[in-house]
C-alpha cells in the first residue's frame, strides 16, 4: 500500500506509514483543500519532531497552537483544529493504548474480528468524526489500506462503492483527484438547487 493523497512524496509516505497521521489528515479534511488537510500531519511532524498520539495529547496546548499557526498554517482555523487534534490524540492514547490501527484491527468484546459496522461505530466515537467523516475514512481503509473487514463497503455507504469518485477514499493519482473534484462540485451545485 502506498497512498497518494497530497502531491508531496514525504507527506504521502507519512500517511502510508503512520495510521495516526492518516487519522489526523481525515480530521483536518474540512473547509480546506483535501491535499492541504492530508499534508497537515507532515507539517506537524516536521515542526514538533514526532507525530505520536501520546506525545500530541500531552503537548502544551499553547505551543501546539503555535505549531498550527506557523506559515504555511496547518489549517485555516488553527485554534479549533489544534484543539480537535489534541482531543483526538488523547482519545487514541486513552481508549486505544496509543495504537491508532487498533481502532480498525482489534477484536470486539466477544473476541471476534471487527466488521465494518463495528469499525464505523468506533470511528464515530472519536472526537471530530461524525457519520460522514467516519464513513469516508472507513472507505479509505477498505479501498486503499487493505482493510478486509466483513461489510466495510456496506458500512461506508456510497463512499464504499467500487469505481466511485466521491471522496479522498478514491484518490490514487491526478486523474482520480480531478474526478473527485468534479463530483464534489456537482454535489454542491445540486445542493444549491
Amino acid at each position: 500500500m502506498s497512498l497518494h493523497l497530497t502531491g508531496d512524496e514525504s507527506a504521502d509516505q507519512l500517511l502510508t506509514d503512520n495510521p495516526f497521521a492518516l487519522l489526523v489528515g481525515m480530521l483536518l479534511d474540512q473547509q480546506i483543500p483535501m491535499e492541504t488537510a492530508f499534508a497537515g500531519p507532515a507539517k506537524l511532524r516536521d515542526r514538533l519532531g514526532e507525530l505520536d498520539p501520546g506525545f500530541i495529547a500531552g503537548y502544551d496546548p499553547d505551543k501546539f497552537l503555535e505549531a498550527f499557526r506557523l506559515t504555511p498554517a496547518v489549517h485555516r482555523f488553527p485554534g479549533s483544529m489544534a484543539a480537535r487534534v489534541q482531543a483526538l490524540a488523547a482519545a487514541v492514547r486513552d481508549e486505544w493504548g496509543g495504537d491508532t490501527a487498533a481502532i480498525w484491527t482489534s477484536d470486539d468484546a466477544d473476541g471476534n474480528e471487527p466488521n465494518g459496522a463495528e469499525i464505523l461505530k468506533r470511528l464515530q466515537a472519536l472526537p471530530g468524526f461524525g457519520e460522514q467523516k467516519a464513513k469516508i475514512f472507513l472507505a479509505l481503509l477498505g479501498k486503499q489500506c487493505g482493510l478486509t473487514a466483513t461489510g466495510w463497503r456496506e458500512a461506508s455507504g456510497h463512499f464504499g462503492d467500487a469505481g466511485s469518485h466521491r471522496s479522498i477514499a478514491d484518490i490514487t493519482d491526478a486523474e482520480s483527484l480531478r474526478l473527485v473534484r468534479e463530483a464534489k462540485k456537482a454535489m454542491k451545485a445540486a445542493a444549491k438547487k
